[in-house]
Order: structure tokens, then C-alpha cells, then sequence
């Protein structure tokens, strides 16, 4: 186990060399001139041109790019070409919350997928198993973005239970908690209806199983069939399903972030996009890349966990 995780530690790094790679190339060749867009659209040539060799962007991008990974290789991504601060810095304020969103979506995720997935699946062709696939199918087909604006016309506007907007301090506290509600309801939702599909098809495949009709005919309980026997074996392929959406979670905290003004990385990063700070969004992308990276690895350690079969030499 130890030495599958070393390989795939190294395998990340031209994972993420790539990554900021590519990102970098779509920076560099978009529209549009940082120095114009700090000093305005009516500013003076000279200014601008000034402006341009203060921030370094007279350099070809190449140039800019590899003195940007020398850079991070050593633990330094630079300096914001808008706010001149460095671009750590700025990320380390802001990945404390678009984690905490993150970490909260999942929850919410497993806590409704997991339990509706097994009693769909154990009560399979009822009413039961209908109505949670007619939820599935709903969460599905919702936007997040949707779901996200239709959260704040009924709580936050019409009935006022939940804040319109922010992030509440100190952390977990009941005004933490009730700021950090609807951004977690819109995210983690639409990747319930998705994992509960998963764990009923899953669920379904191993109840069918030998093993199964020959442990409830020794007289096991329901219960310990279900939740010692099937359950842990069904996971392989519902932990496969976690280990795709954590990237998708993370992308679409982009948007969450930006209709509920939470001041998480996909609000740094959009607002860096728009205002082509180079730095700021090499940097952003290069942290998600790793987060995302990461969590896939534990995904993968986790399937030796759950079947002992999985041997990582």
C-alpha cells in the first residue's frame, strides 16, 4: 500500500504540470489586457504600457509560464497582477470555505443518497422505491444553479429562515450553519439523485447474490443481511461514483459560490478570470487540481477497505 501511494504522489506531478499547462495556454491566448482592464478602458496608452512592463507582461508566455512553475515548485505562485498580493495568500483565506462547501455537500450527499438507495432497493416495485426515483429523477434534471435561485426567492426572500448571501463566522456555530444551508442544498442535491440510482442498482445486484438467500436461510436478521452483508459489498461501485463527483462538486462550487457571494476559491477564481490575473487562476486551478487529485487517491485506498480482495503491490 505504501508504495502504490508513493507511485501515484509522483504520477501527480506531471498530472499537475499538465493541468497548469493547458490552463495557462487558455490565460495567456484569451481577449482582453490586464494593465487596460486595472486602469480602465480609457486609459493612457503610456500608462498601459508602463503598466504592462510592471506586471511582467511584456515576457512571452512561455517565459511567464516556466518562471511561474519554478516559482511554485518552491511553494511560491506569485503576486496578484490586480492586487499585489501574494496569490498563496489570497488562496489560503479563501480555501477554508469552498472546503467547508465541499465537505457539507458530500455529507448531505451520502446522508440522503445512502439510506434512500438500500430502501429502494430492499423494497423494491413498492410505492417506496417509485417515489425515491421519482426524487432521483428530479434532483437530476435540476440545474444547481436553478435550484440555487429558486433556495433564496422561498427562504432567504419570501419566508427570511435562511441568509440571502455570505459566510458566517466563527465556524461551527448555528449562524455558520444556517449561512452555510443553502449553498450545501444546492450542490449536494443534484449528486443525490445520481448516487441513490447508484446504491439501489448496486444494492439490487448483491441482494440477488448466493451468498445472500443463503445467509437469510440460516435465519440472519434482515438487518445484519442488509447492512453487515450486502452493504459493504455494494460499495465498490457506489465508492467509484463518490471518487467521479468529487471533481464535479468542486467545479460546481464555482457557480454555487458566485449566486450565494460565498467567499470560497470559485469566487477568487472567477473574479481572476475576468480580470486576467494570470497568477490567481494558475495558482486556484493548481490547488483544486491537487484537492481533487488527492481525493481520488483515498477514494482508491478506500476500495481495499471495503473489498479485501483489492491489492495494491
Amino acid at each position: 500500500m505504501f508504495q502504490y501511494v508513493v507511485r501515484r504522489l509522483l504520477v501527480m506531478i506531471p498530472v499537475l504540470i499538465g493541468v497548469t499547462l493547458v490552463i495557462s495556454s487558455v490565460v495567456y491566448l484569451s481577449p482582453g489586457n490586464p494593465a487596460q482592464i486595472a486602469l480602465g478602458q480609457n486609459a493612457n496608452p503610456e500608462a498601459i504600457e508602463e503598466l504592462e512592463a510592471e506586471m511582467g507582461l511584456n515576457d512571452p508566455p512561455h517565459v511567464r509560464y516556466l518562471d511561474w512553475l519554478a516559482g511554485a515548485a518552491q511553494g511560491d505562485l506569485g503576486t496578484s497582477v490586480r492586487s499585489q498580493r501574494p496569490v498563496s495568500e489570497m488562496i489560503m483565506e479563501r480555501l477554508p470555505a469552498t472546503l467547508e462547501l465541499a465537505i457539507a455537500s458530500m455529507a448531505l450527499t451520502l446522508i440522503i443518497a445512502l439510506p434512500l438507495g438500500v430502501i429502494s432497493a430492499v423494497k423494491q416495485y413498492t410505492w417506496v422505491d417509485s417515489l425515491s426515483m421519482v426524487f432521483a429523477i428530479f434532483w437530476i434534471s435540476m440545474p444547481s444553479f436553478w435550484l440555487a435561485l429558486i433556495l433564496i426567492l422561498l427562504f432567504s426572500v419570501n419566508w427570511s429562515i435562511f441568509p440571502i448571501s455570505g459566510r458566517a463566522t466563527p465556524v461551527f456555530t448555528a449562524t455558520w450553519l444556517m449561512s452555510l444551508a443553502l449553498p450545501a442544498i444546492a450542490t449536494g442535491t443534484r449528486r443525490a439523485g445520481l448516487l441513490t440510482r447508484m446504491t439501489r442498482s448496486s444494492m439490487l445486484e448483491i441482494l440477488n447474490e448466493d451468498y445472500i438467500r443463503t445467509a437469510r436461510g440460516k435465519g440472519i436478521g434482515d438487518s445484519a443481511v442488509i447492512y453487515t452483508h450486502a452493504m459493504k459489498n455494494a460499495m465498490i461501485p457506489i465508492i467509484t461514483l463518490i471518487g467521479l463527483q468529487i471533481p464535479l462538486i468542486f467545479s460546481g462550487a464555482v457557480i454555487i459560490e458566485t449566486v450565494f457571494a460565498w467567499p470560497g476559491m470559485g469566487r477568487l477564481l472567477v473574479n481572476a478570470v475576468l480580470s486576467r490575473d494570470y497568477p490567481v487562476v494558475q495558482g486556484t486551478v493548481l490547488v483544486y487540481a491537487v484537492i481533487v487529485i488527492a481525493a481520488n487517491l483515498a477514494v482508491d485506498v478506500a476500495y481495499s477497505y471495503f473489498d479485501p480482495r483489492i491489492k495494491y503491490d
